[in-house]
């Protein structure tokens, strides 16, 4: 692949595990396209139907689960509300494409990117979380 050439669409599954007193987990498969300016992620569950689709664009970003459609400003907002924490998807859009960017209070492993594989852990703020994202395509 060309290195000017970027990619706009990513599947695969994502864990995400929250570490608090009552220890979080979550995963699933998802389909990110777009870039961090603008996009979709989608989250689906292990048969294949959406659990959230979330959309975003400068200032404003909007999720819909099952029947019900939220909006905000911030896109953040709306991933903390379904995944139980804050994830920094500016920087997953460069991880993902194997660039190797700073994300306040991250930490990312690319090591093994080119075989579709990536660890965040983020250990500040509080509570620490790591993520753990398996491309299928």
């Amino acid at each position: 692949m060309p290195a000017n050439s970027h990619r706009t669409l990513w599947t695969g599954r994502l864990a995400l595990q929250v570490e608090e007193q009552a220890s979080q987990s979550f995963s699933a498969s998802f389909e990110l396209s777009g870039s961090a300016q603008q996009g979709q992620f989608i989250l689906l569950n292990p048969l294949g139907n959406t659990l959230a689709r979330i959309q975003w664009d400068a200032g404003h970003a909007e999720i819909t689960t099952g029947q019900s459609t939220r909006e905000s400003e911030s896109l953040d907002a709306l991933l903390h509300d379904v995944l139980g924490t804050s994830i920094p998807v500016a920087a997953l859009f460069s991880w993902l494409e194997g660039t190797q960017v700073a994300a306040v209070g991250w930490q990312v492993d690319l090591s093994a990117i080119a075989a579709g594989r990536l660890v965040a852990q983020r250990h500040t703020p509080a509570p620490q979380a790591t993520l753990r994202i398996v491309l299928t395509h």
